[in-house]
């Protein structure tokens, strides 16, 4: 499972962890221990349902959406600190596709494969009012100077050069909120001391307590406004757990048409080294009966062009397999063929292609509305459009004026040491004299309070790029209106293309079975004719080959249908739900369900030919 570590501190960690790094785990790449369940010497026995728990553990095409949900929630942060969107994530990659085998279909219906405007989301531009930062600031400020002046009036300051020694502190406390308000509290105090004699305090100390507070009352005002890019992205939370769902059902789809493939590429090699073990059989025939004088010694040549043929057609079909091997292979693992423990085992499959003998189908109307409410796709049309309407607003907003309302109170104080000046006019300044304390008790009494109110009003002349921007976006909402009607129209062509093709796969294989009984059965005749001796060899050896073909017709009639039926399966939205494929072990990267070989294991096909 993909996560992210969070800081690691000690007793300051809360204070401090705003500002470590939490870390990223780097990427794993060692398959889970599924793959060694599922070994038994040197050979790889895969059921369809552990085709699909490898693919969920291991492909990485699944591992790279698992990492989307992380990033969308980092983004999310973001925006929660006032942070503009970040475009994260990649979209849905394409599945695997099967080495070719005269026919055989690889992927029957591509359907899905990255609905939506981008990976995330779409909402990545920032128009409107500027969101101000949601997250709280302190600024501390310290100033320590010395300064010389030289004076050209002695009589103000008793002295030619005024000297100044001055420390200044000041704290800045800063806050915006959703709604528009900004806040600043600020303290400040300087302490000063001069050469001169002519002060009342000198040394003396002053400061302040200063509260501003200002509220957008037209443009930036509201939490629709300056809180839309939340509300955004957690719509691309949404949108990349869809497209989690999506990835998950493309690629499953793929594995299963790889897996159901490679039953196919096993059956049709046992057809082939069938076919070439009857035409071994049908040479030896012939030669025993050129020796015998019963027939002419071109029935031999002819016997052994076909054997010839055979054993090509057996080695396309090993070579097929082990390419098929590979491929399946790759998309089970985390490192591919290039894991050596991978590299030299032989898959096995433990099932076979079975084809109802009764296809029920339900109207496509119904199959279309469980496609609508099924489809990641859909969902995620809908997604963006409810998050451009969500960014109109704050783009509509921008078409006000700027209008604001400010107010300002602050509470003065000063204390100092009372010069001798200062001292024959105690009655007047004596309650300056004092410490810190007498400044902040001066402060907080508000002694010297000063106040303040007002508005402030910013008219833009014309506003021409906040009238653009808006009816751009309305341009751009109804393009996506109308895409959700194209991906809504696509889906019903989806279903019923998929239904469509249901219906050819499975007609072309109770034609292909047909064939294939009528061919065994007139090799059987000839066969039962040249015995008597009322047909030739060559008969023999061309319904060899032309039940070879019907097999190998059948066979990819087979897979044809497998792959029909997962095309209608995906289009319907339904590939999770069909294979029993739980979303939360998917998203952790562990399937619950155990892999049990059975107690009988198939034999592998020979194939060290190809080898």
């Amino acid at each position: 499972m993909v996560r992210i570590d969070p800081a690691t501190g000690g007793f300051l960690n809360w204070l401090t962890q705003p500002y470590k790094p939490r870390t990223v785990p780097p990427i794993n790449l060692s398959n889970t221990s599924r793959f060694d369940s599922l070994i038994r010497g040197g050979n790889l026995y895969l059921s369809a349902a552990d085709v699909i728990a490898l693919a969920i553990e291991n492909n990485v095409d699944i591992e790279v959406q698992r990492y989307g949900p992380l990033l969308e929630r980092e983004v999310l942060r973001r925006a929660q600190g006032g942070g503009a969107l970040r475009s994260v994530g990649l979209g849905v990659a394409a599945g695997p596709q099967s080495v070719s085998l005269q026919g055989v279909s690889t992927n029957a219906t591509s359907v899905g494969g990255g609905g939506g405007v981008s990976s995330g989301g779409g909402i990545v531009t920032q128009l409107g009012p500027s969101i101000p930062s949601l997250d709280p600031s302190l600024l501390l400020f310290a100033n320590f100077q010395h300064s010389t002046t030289p004076q050209s009036n002695t009589f103000l300051t008793g002295t030619t050069a005024l000297t100044l020694d001055s420390r200044t502190y000041q704290a800045v406390y800063s806050q915006n909120w959703v709604f528009g308000l900004n806040a600043q509290f600020t303290y400040a105090s300087s302490h000063s001391k001069f050469n001169s004699l002519s002060f009342n305090l000198n040394p003396y100390t002053s400061g302040d307590l200063d509260l501003q507070v200002t509220q957008n009352l037209l443009n930036g005002f509201g939490a629709a406004v300056n809180g839309r890019n939340i509300r955004v992205q957690k719509n691309n939370l949404k949108y990349t757990d869809l497209q989690f769902k999506q990835q998950l059902i493309t690629t499953i789809s793929s594995v299963l048409n790889l897996y159901w493939d490679l039953v196919a590429f096993n059956q049709d090699l046992r057809a082939r080294q069938r076919e070439l073990a009857t035409a071994e059989q049908l040479l030896a025939d012939n030669n025993r009966q050129v020796s015998l004088g019963a027939i002419a010694e071109i029935e031999v040549t002819r016997a052994q062009a076909g054997v010839y043929t055979s054993q090509q057609d057996l080695l396309i079909s090993q070579t097929n397999l082990l390419q098929q091997e590979a491929v399946l292979k790759n998309a089970l693992s985390r490192n591919g063929v290039l894991n050596s423990n991978l590299a030299d085992l032989h898959v096995i499959p433990l099932d076979q292609i079975a084809v109802p003998p009764v296809e029920s189908v339900r109207p496509i109307n119904q199959l279309v509305e469980e496609a609508l409410a099924q489809r990641p796709e859909v969902a995620q049309a809908r997604i963006n459009i409810d998050s451009n309407q969500l960014n109109l607003v704050g783009i509509k907003n921008s078409l006000k004026p700027t209008l604001q309302a400010f107010a300002e109170l602050t509470n003065n104080g000063l204390t100092g040491q009372l010069t001798p000046l200062g001292a024959a006019q105690i009655a007047a300044v004596g309650y300056l004299a004092g410490g810190y304390g007498n400044l902040l008790a001066q402060e907080f009494r508000r002694n010297y309070p000063n106040y303040s109110a007002g508005l402030s009003l910013n008219i833009p002349i014309r506003n021409r790029a906040a009238q653009s921007d808006y009816v751009t976006s309305q341009l751009e909402l109804r393009q996506n209106e109308l895409n959700l009607q194209k991906t809504v129209s696509q889906v019903g062509v989806d279903v019923q293309n998929a239904v469509i093709g249901l219906q050819q796969a499975r007609a072309r294989y109770d034609a292909s079975e047909k064939a294939r009984v009528l061919q065994q059965q007139t090799l059987d005749g000839d066969r039962r004719k040249y015995e008597l001796g009322a047909s030739t060899p060559y008969q023999v050896m061309l319904d060899q080959r032309d039940l070879a073909s019907a097999e190998s017709s059948e066979v990819q009639a087979q897979a044809n249908y497998t792959h029909a039926r997962i095309a209608l399966d995906q289009a319907l939205g339904k590939t999770l739900e069909v294979n029993n494929v739980v979303i939360a072990e998917a998203v952790t990267g562990q399937v619950a369900r155990p892999s049990v070989l059975p107690a009988t294991l198939p034999a592998p096909p020979a194939t060290e030919q190809a080898r």
